[in-house]
């Protein structure tokens, strides 16, 4: 049995290999950058400034080893690695594919920002700035393995982003003294956060956090994620590098990489599957054993993270009365449920209807199915009352069904992602542009464009974050 078992997964190799092979490599793909951060094996970071003043010379190690590989011109137009590209950071006004740090003489506390995997700092840029207009001293926290390269995802490793993670937050308490220190994850970013956390209450990390916010978290992803780590192994066997990719892409985004490699996944999974089931044995020891109060946003509809697995996997294994989900709907206007590959409102419902559950849920959702507009519905937790309260001048934009895992984030006057191209000279947009035409025209794929990448009630994210950073309580010694 086991001899046929290889046999299939040899079977299933070389047919991946068959696929990788048709996707030819770029210097961006197989370069590595030796001035990456690497826990353990990095002896003069020890402090932020020290992480800030490698990533100088990784990014000067990128424009060395990358870019000068690749030409320029209008036939590059599009290539990010191209330097002088519409699609090339560089010729943005900041490039936000690094750490940033938002300062403040008196600030009332401190916030780290944690992207997701293969995203960068820009990701989570727009919360940033609206954060430190109200005073938080702010960090956004480049991963290693980000904002450089894809190759960067081939050797990036759970403990790296778990280290410097540790680092920007005892920075933060260094720089904000007695004030308190929340933690905003998007995506794995979340993850992370909640590791974060939990090694903070076991006393093997420090400051514990005051609250978390996690937009799209990654929590107990897919279970074919698992397979990847095979998938590496086999791609260090001559012959079968292909394998160390899971999609090769274009690289067009100046934020976020399109190619995704097979290592990503597998620390995705290794990640997600260790904090769900540090949180299940916690709740199984001690279901009052306190963590942060939780603000999580989630789209109902999302093809990387079930609402499920937060409901299960997370929130329900948490204390009472200390944390909230705030949902979004699908359009109930425009996506008829015949239509639906997967209707998310028998969930929706269940959970509106469901008294037992410990935290609260806010729905954004349309008044009804005869209007754009939407309202949002409140659920206390262990209650089953709902209250409806009117959302002024807030609606579904006629052309859009649902949101999507990536799009939580951005406004909608991202200049980059959002809904119309910006007014200033940013050389790149890449939200809600004209696609509908003959195929093969346009250069970037038409799956790409159709994901919706921002985010219309980006609003009621922004005030519910600055609420919840307001009015989080002090973390008891017991609850």
């Amino acid at each position: 049995m086991a001899r046929y078992q290889l046999s299939v997964l040899f079977a299933a190799a070389v047919l991946g290999l068959q696929a990788c092979g048709s996707q030819s490599l770029s210097p961006w793909h197989t370069e590595k950058l030796t001035e990456e951060y690497v826990a353990g094996d990095s002896g003069q970071v020890r402090t932020f400034d020290d992480y800030l003043q490698l990533e100088d010379r990784l990014f000067n190690e990128l424009k060395q080893n990358v870019y000068s590989q690749v030409e320029t011109g209008p036939d590059y137009g599009l290539v990010r690695y191209s330097s002088g590209s519409k699609a090339d950071p560089q010729s943005y006004k900041t490039n936000w594919n690094r750490s940033f740090e938002f300062r403040k003489d008196s600030p009332v506390g401190g916030v780290l920002l944690l992207h997701g995997m293969s995203d960068s700092p820009y990701s989570l840029h727009a919360l940033a700035e609206t954060l430190a207009q109200h005073n938080y001293w702010v960090i956004g926290l480049r991963m290693p393995g980000h904002g450089t390269a894809p190759s960067g995802l081939k050797y990036v490793k759970p403990e790296d982003m778990i280290a410097i993670t540790r680092l920007a937050m005892t920075h933060l308490s260094t720089s904000v003294g007695d004030k308190p220190i929340h933690v905003v994850g998007y995506s794995t970013g979340a993850a992370l956060a909640l590791n974060h956390s939990l090694d903070a209450a076991e006393g093997i990390a420090s400051p514990m956090p005051a609250s978390l916010v996690l937009i799209s978290p990654a929590i107990r992803i897919h279970s074919a994620a698992s397979l990847a780590s095979f998938k590496r192994s086999v791609s260090s066997v001559p012959g079968l590098g292909g394998f160390a990719w899971l999609s090769v892409m274009p690289e067009f985004d100046p934020y976020k990489f399109n190619s995704f490699a097979t290592n990503a996944a597998d620390v995705v999974h290794q990640l997600t599957r260790t904090v769900d089931d540090r949180i299940a044995a916690r709740s199984n020891l001690d279901p009052n054993s306190a963590l942060p109060p939780i603000l999580a946003f989630k789209s109902a509809v999302d093809a990387t993270v079930t609402t499920e697995a937060i409901i299960d996997n997370l929130l329900s294994l948490l204390a009472p009365n200390r944390h909230e989900l705030v949902l979004f709907d699908v359009n109930r206007f425009a996506a008829k449920a015949s239509l639906l590959v997967d209707d998310p409102g028998p969930l929706t419902n269940r959970l509106m209807e469901d008294d037992s559950l410990p935290f609260g849920i806010t729905l954004i959702s349309n008044r009804d199915t005869s209007t754009r507009d939407v309202v949002a519905r409140y659920k206390a937790p262990l209650s089953g009352n709902v209250t409806e309260y009117e959302l002024h001048g807030l609606a579904w934009p006629s052309d859009v069904f649902s949101l999507s895992h990536v799009a939580l984030p951005f406004p909608p006057d991202d200049p980059l992602y959002g809904r119309n191209p910006p007014a200033g000279d940013e050389p790149l947009h890449l939200g809600d542009i004209p696609i509908r035409g003959e195929r093969d025209l346009n250069k970037i794929p038409g799956e790409w464009l159709l994901r919706m990448r921002y985010n219309p009630f980006f609003d009621i994210l922004e005030t519910r974050v600055l609420e919840w950073l307001q009015d989080a309580a002090p973390l008891p010694v017991t609850e």
